[in-house]
């Protein structure tokens, strides 16, 4: 009895310790940086209203203010994080309040990787930009500092590492990392997307693609590859693919080239 006494006492002093400890500040962005960097950097940002602008900045402050980021080998600047965030809320800009339920921390390395993170220089098998964490690692992911800027520095290639990765996560969301993503899936959709995956999968291996070859690499990398152009070069995609154009615009439920965005409440 004296002993369940004091181990009773012992996790009530541990509560209480833990209760009692000061919380740590969440990371936090001035507002003026993150509406400069988001007008400097982010063409899909440009092509918002007014008041759709005012919403994604408040999102991309929530992302900054809830998803613990760190910096491995680097210093992470105020920039980076506004980009990162600028990442994630693009994709589920149409779901608003939509969270990342797989997701507490982002690693940023200064530079491509392997995949057991090796920065190495000398390393041939160092060809990493970003991925999804998984086992130990899981809600984590892990992105090239250098792959994160310039996929809003280039402002005419289709690739965007960070969104890449973000939409494996949407995709995650229903178990599977497989190009369907379930939850963004409106009834109907789930069968045409698929059979069209395959068509351009093919299309991509018999080079009469102009989406990126590693969408070929499987189900899951089309969707998301597709997706960073989708998002980089929506005019361009809209020409070159407009059936898959406009599948993609029920998935995100927004189409970047005519700006027409609704706003759902889901399930998520």
């Amino acid at each position: 009895m004296a002993g369940l006494i004091i181990t009773i006492l012992a996790v009530i002093f541990a509560i209480f310790l833990a209760l009692s400890r000061p919380k740590k500040k969440p990371v936090t962005v001035a507002p003026g940086i993150i509406e400069d960097t988001l007008k400097r950097q982010v063409a899909y940002f440009a092509r918002l209203s007014a008041e759709e602008k005012r919403r994604f900045q408040n999102e991309v402050d929530e992302f900054i203010r809830d998803i613990k980021v760190t910096g491995i080998k680097t210093v992470v600047t105020d920039e980076d994080r506004v980009l990162l965030a600028a990442s994630a809320v693009i994709p589920i800009f149409s779901f608003p309040g939509w969270k990342y339920p797989n997701l507490n921390e982002v690693l940023i390395y200064p530079d491509i990787f392997d995949d057991t993170f090796n920065l190495d220089e000398a390393n041939a098998d160092r060809n990493i930009q970003g991925m999804v964490g998984s086992g130990a690692m899981h809600r984590m992911m892990i992105i090239s500092q250098s792959s994160l800027r310039n996929g809003f520095a280039n402002k005419t290639d289709k690739e965007n590492t960070a969104i890449h990765e973000f939409v494996h996560l949407i995709d995650k969301t229903d178990g599977d990392i497989d190009g369907m993503p379930e939850l963004l899936l409106d009834k109907g959709i789930a069968r045409p997307w698929l059979k069209l995956m395959l068509e351009e999968i093919q299309a991509i291996k018999e080079n009469e693609s102009d989406i990126n070859p590693y969408g070929a690499t499987n189900e899951a990398e089309f969707f998301a590859v597709a997706s960073e152009y989708f998002f980089e070069r929506p005019m361009l995609f809209k020409e070159k693919n407009p059936e898959l154009y406009a599948l993609m615009e029920r998935i995100f439920r927004q189409s970047p080239v005519t700006d027409s965005r609704k706003s759902h409440t889901t399930g998520f």
